[in-house]
């Protein structure tokens, strides 16, 4: 065979190897996860397993997941197993402890000052936060506290059972599946493409010599393929939302292949007495002649003295 043609060959069967589920799709996955050692449930996706073990009550969705492959939703082991495979598949795969949540390390094991840990909090079992770190408390004698800062499943090989249920490729569905692996929250979102304007440097002509002229710009209109995303009310006080969107959404525009993420926040108003006085004091603003009567009767019924708006009016005047 001549080197032309064994290339050609090699080329042909490492296509073939890179066929079904590879890195950047997504998929729908159905699973569960427990511990080899004594059967604890880590995580499922099964709301009958969810109410069999008693955590269906948990305030999370528990429904198959849409994960980006090779985003770190899961753990390699998992992935690599139904990499290169279907629509349909189904596995079994052991997880070692190494690769799951860490071997168990008698160092994380510290002695604390008892009155370091919240008094609500102070019992065997007891969860706490210290210098950054999350632990829970084994024991207390006296002043003093035994603190175990290993993940509570440090040290346990984990067994998953999965099935892949489809791939998926409408983008917001893929957008939805990728923030629902973060926050358990609904989000309403839309992809449109937008007419944008930018600044753009023009390049100087070859002939100017002139080092030192001002750069020129001039604008001109791009069009970006644009998710936007409404802020849910659960969201505006998530720390993990607010701490983390950033990457989160660089992310989801990497694997979407979008141009930018729009966050809108949707504020109602809610009338009431600052609604009116807004709508009342902005008239006054414009220039308009109001009725000062109405007004007044306005202001006696939100308890507010008029003289003394009156006169803060004539200290600004006078300023």
């Amino acid at each position: 065979m001549s080197d032309e043609a064994s290339e050609q060959a090699e080329s042909e069967t490492s296509e073939e190897a890179a066929g079904g589920i590879q890195e950047g799709d997504f998929v729908r996955l159905a699973y569960t996860a427990r511990t080899v050692e004594n059967d604890q449930l880590v995580d499922t996706t099964d709301e009958e397993v969810a109410e069999e073990e008693g955590v269906a009550d948990q305030q999370q969705s528990f429904e198959p997941r849409v994960i980006a492959v090779g985003a770190g939703h899961l753990f390699d082991a998992v992935e690599a197993d139904f990499t290169g495979g279907e629509e349909g598949d189904s596995g079994t795969v052991t997880v070692p402890a190494e690769e799951a949540f860490g071997e168990y390390d008698e160092g994380e094991v510290k002695t604390v000052s008892a009155d370091r840990i919240p008094e609500d909090d102070r019992y065997p079992g007891g969860h706490v936060d210290i210098d950054g770190q999350h632990g829970h408390v084994e024991t207390i004698i006296g002043g003093r506290a035994r603190v175990d800062f290993n993940h509570p499943l440090a040290g346990e090989d984990v067994e998953y059972d999965y099935e892949v249920l489809d791939t998926v490729d409408d983008r917001l569905e893929q957008a939805e599946g990728m923030l629902g692996m973060y926050f358990d929250a609904d989000f309403d979102m839309r992809i449109e493409t937008d007419d944008v304007e930018e600044e753009r440097m023009v390049e100087p002509d070859e002939d100017e010599d002139d080092e030192e002229a001002e750069p020129e710009f001039e604008t001109e209109i791009v069009e970006k393929e644009t998710l936007y995303i409404e802020q849910s009310p659960q969201l505006q006080f998530d720390q993990q939302w607010m701490m983390g969107k950033q990457q989160i959404l660089g992310d989801l525009i990497d694997r979407l292949d979008l141009d930018r993420v729009v966050v809108e926040e949707v504020i109602d108003g809610s009338g009431g007495m600052m609604g009116g006085m807004g709508g009342m004091m902005g008239g006054m603003g414009g220039g308009e002649e109001a009725d000062l009567e109405a007004i007044e009767e306005e202001l006696e019924d939100a308890d507010v003295d008029m003289d003394e708006i009156t006169d803060e009016l004539d200290e600004d005047a006078d300023e």
